[in-house]
């Protein structure tokens, strides 16, 4: 099996999250009339800032210089998240006419992360900067449990 360099998970991970973000933020302009809804997606997008801020940080403290030819492959990674995540039947853009009301939405977006930390628990057998996948892991973790603990929030005050 082909081993990734570290450059190359950070480099995806960051694309992710600008797609995520993108994701995020069309979700809050669709859902504008509902406040709830809507403060929850921008919530998310500046979550999604945040980290990919955080993962570009990382490539510089890792020193993961771009190799020779990086730029297509960058071009060949970014194709893989979009895909794996955003593109295509039943993922996250296509999907999104079917999100209308909350707790839909909430729980597709827990899809969405779970679907994007599997991607990354499956990149760090990958790699020998385990150390630095793990803390991408941790990250997108962190989306998880803000989503599980406003559902929870959510359900209560129902």
């Amino acid at each position: 099996m082909e081993k990734y360099s570290i450059a190359e998970v950070i480099e995806q991970a960051v694309r992710t999250e600008k797609l995520g973000y993108q994701f995020y933020t069309t979700m809050a302009d669709r859902f504008r009339e509902d406040i709830g809804l809507k403060k929850l997606f921008e919530t998310l997008g500046a979550k999604e800032l945040v980290h990919e801020k955080r993962f570009s940080e990382l490539k510089e403290i890792t020193g993961a210089d771009e190799p020779e030819g990086w730029e297509e492959v960058s071009e060949y990674l970014r194709a893989i998240v979009e895909s794996e995540f955003f593109l295509g039947k039943n993922k996250a853009l296509p999907a999104l006419e079917h999100v209308d009301s909350v707790e839909n939405a909430v729980n597709f977006a827990m899809g969405f992360e779970k679907e994007t930390l599997l991607y990354f628990h499956a990149v760090r057998d990958l790699v020998k900067e385990k150390d630095v996948v793990d803390e991408i892991i941790n990250e997108e973790k962190s989306h998880l449990r803000w989503l599980s603990e406003f559902r929870e929030n959510f359900k209560n005050q129902r």
